[in-house]
């Protein structure tokens, strides 16, 4: 059943793509939420109506939980959630930064089962069900072998909300110095994705959400990658 957990989540990331794509040759329509860095497109609306409205039709029993608050959690008793983020990378698609993708996953209570990334101006696809392993466009990945972090490439973000109040700068400053070099590139799922990929060596960041993460942190598992807290708990 897993398996086509999986496939739905691929196809419904896969069209979702399509609409992110297309909304990038429009005009653009932005909405703050609450500050000036914390933007909402039509893009992302567009995109996540699309996605709770597929996944609803497949799966009238599971609750859904999206960035943007279309999700219905009106099945919150449900054993299954899926966790969307229609456009990870907002600010990115809002600047023609090509860097951002369509990420969705499924979880039995706190067991992650199946995850989709996928970035569409690329056309990469990243999946891993579980205990299955994780794919990039259709070929086995695992994480990088890499153990030492002088030679390590990483990757990092910062919270739209409370950015001077973060810790993140320090580690920031930390890493750069003592690592090859720490990259920032606004969206937490491609990070991940690439992490479990082997193009980054290690990630970190504060003040996520459960959509941010949740198909991320499959894929690095599923790659046999280590997701912690920062106390180092599992």
């Amino acid at each position: 059943m897993t398996k086509n957990y999986l496939d739905v989540a691929i196809e419904i990331a896969q069209e979702a793509g399509k609409i992110l794509v297309e909304e990038l040759s429009r005009p653009l329509n932005i909405v703050y939420k609450g500050n000036e860095v914390d933007l909402v497109t039509q893009a992302d609306k567009r995109s996540e109506r699309f996605i709770v409205e597929r996944l609803t039709k497949y799966f009238p029993d599971h609750a859904i939980a999206a960035e943007e608050g279309t999700g219905h959690e009106s099945a919150s008793d449900s054993d299954f959630r899926w966790h969307v983020d229609p456009l990870d990378g907002t600010t990115n698609f809002a600047h023609g930064y090509p860097c951002f993708c369509v990420s969705i996953a499924l979880a039995r209570r706190d067991t992650l089962l199946a995850a989709a990334v996928f970035n569409p101006l690329h056309n990469e696809l990243f999946t891993a069900a579980r205990g299955e392993g994780a794919t990039f466009n259709g070929k086995k990945i695992r994480v990088s072998k890499v153990t030492t972090l002088s030679t390590s490439l990483l990757c990092t973000g910062f919270p739209v909300r409370n950015r001077k109040a973060s810790p993140n700068l320090q580690y920031y400053g930390d890493f750069t110095q003592h690592s090859h070099g720490v990259r920032r590139d606004g969206s937490a799922a491609l990070d991940l994705a690439s992490v479990a990929a082997s193009r980054f060596d290690g990630f970190w960041e504060f003040g996520l959400q459960k959509w941010d993460t949740a198909a991320g942190v499959l894929l690095v598992e599923e790659a046999g990658g280590k997701v912690s807290d920062f106390a180092g708990n599992p």
